[in-house]
């Protein structure tokens, strides 16, 4: 199952869903957002920041599995 299209309250870009991982990431931020039980957590105090390599591996990841955005 995938989660519902949902955007940040404070960032309205897309968001990608990693479905193997359980996780939501924003590339302009640079942080991810955890999925529990089915339920994004989208609380920014429990966001998990990314650095250079990791966000460069996801968007490889983005690109190369064709993970769509949640949400534009």
């Amino acid at each position: 199952t995938g989660v519902q299209p949902c955007a940040l309250p404070i960032y309205k870009g897309p968001l990608y869903y990693f479905a193997s991982d359980d996780f939501l990431y924003t590339p302009r931020l640079g942080r991810k957002y955890l999925v529990r039980d089915g339920i994004p957590v989208m609380l920014i105090s429990e966001a998990v920041a990314v650095d250079a390599s990791e966000r460069a591996a996801l968007e490889a990841r983005i690109a190369s599995e064709g993970i769509a955005p949640t949400f534009r």
